[in-house]
């Protein structure tokens, strides 16, 4: 006899379906025009322009969202110092990460911010990491999976020889990681690319 398999609501894979199907039922608004606002959360960015690379995101795009490029998450402010009492409403967090990404895409010499879309959702911040983990899970964003290194920062002085992301190989711009030495040749990652499509 086959083993039935009880549904629970809370298991972690369930409650992080629930963020995730939260965050893509929210309106899509544009990365340039986005104003301020205040949480923490998850969100996921689209792409609709005319990168060659990115046609098969764009045409899924082309009349609703339904590929997001990248999805990440901000948390409340200290939590990465193990704060014990956060709020997901005590800053502008996500705002904050948003328009991190907005001004990478700025700084991109072949990308163009008006491309860009976003839809986020402020969670509580005990789910935020597993609404990110189970949106990246289920909708496959390249910049996650393929591309590396959107969501980098200045790495600064103190990081040894640490090297150029394949996001700024293939989009230059950021003049923090110009000073790094290159992963890999863009060749390779325009094929991975390629292979990621097929």
């Amino acid at each position: 006899m086959k083993e039935s398999k009880i549904f629970n609501p809370l298991d972690k894979e369930n409650l992080g379906k629930s963020v995730s199907a939260a965050i893509l039922s929210q309106p899509v608004v544009s990365l340039q025009d986005m104003a301020d606002f205040v949480g923490a959360g998850v969100y996921a960015i689209y792409y609709k322009g005319d990168f060659s690379l990115y046609e098969p995101i764009s045409e899924a795009n082309k009349t609703d969202f339904v590929q997001p490029i990248y999805a990440g998450k901000a948390v409340p402010q200290g939590a990465r110092k193990g704060n014990v009492v956060l709020d997901s409403l005590s800053g502008n967090d996500l705002y904050r990460r948003l328009n991190d990404h907005k001004k990478s895409i700025i700084a991109a010499s072949n990308l163009k911010v008006e491309d860009f879309f976003c839809r986020f959702l402020i969670v509580d911040d005990i789910w935020i990491p597993l609404g990110e983990s189970v949106l990246i899970q289920q909708t496959k964003p390249l910049w996650n999976n393929v591309v590396d290194g959107f969501g980098n920062h200045d790495p600064g002085s103190g990081r040894g020889k640490q090297q150029r992301s394949p996001w700024d190989m293939l989009h230059p711009g950021r003049a923090w990681a110009e000073k790094l030495a290159p992963v890999k040749p863009v060749e390779e990652i325009e094929k991975n690319i390629a292979d990621f499509f097929n």
